[in-house]
């Protein structure tokens, strides 16, 4: 991973402190909803980005997708069924796949 600065992690082991700071990395929950009528919705949180990046990221995955969907409370919400997809997409974006989790 590289050097580490000592002054981050107050004496601990190298090895314990990578471990910390791979913890502290945002972990990114791509879930299935079902809502009124049996419609489908792939909710994608975690993404600790401002709410216009995140309108930018959602914008992308809709065009890819061919799909409508909206940012709120912090997620993106896609119409559809596209866990798969969006984990293949965000990864393309560079976002790291062991970051990236498929929920249910």
């Amino acid at each position: 991973m590289g050097t580490l600065d000592p002054s981050v992690c107050g004496g601990l082991p190298p090895e314990v402190c990578e471990q910390l700071m791979m913890d502290q990395q945002e972990l990114i929950k791509i879930k299935l909803e079902k809502r009124k009528w049996g419609r489908e919705v792939t909710i994608i949180e975690g993404l600790n980005l401002d709410n216009e990046r995140l309108k930018k990221v959602a914008k992308q995955l809709k065009s890819k997708l061919a799909t409508g969907g909206t940012v709120k409370n912090g997620r993106i919400e896609l119409q559809g069924d596209h866990r798969d997809r969006v984990k293949k997409l965000l990864e393309e974006m560079g976002y790291p796949p062991e970051n990236i989790v498929i929920v249910g």
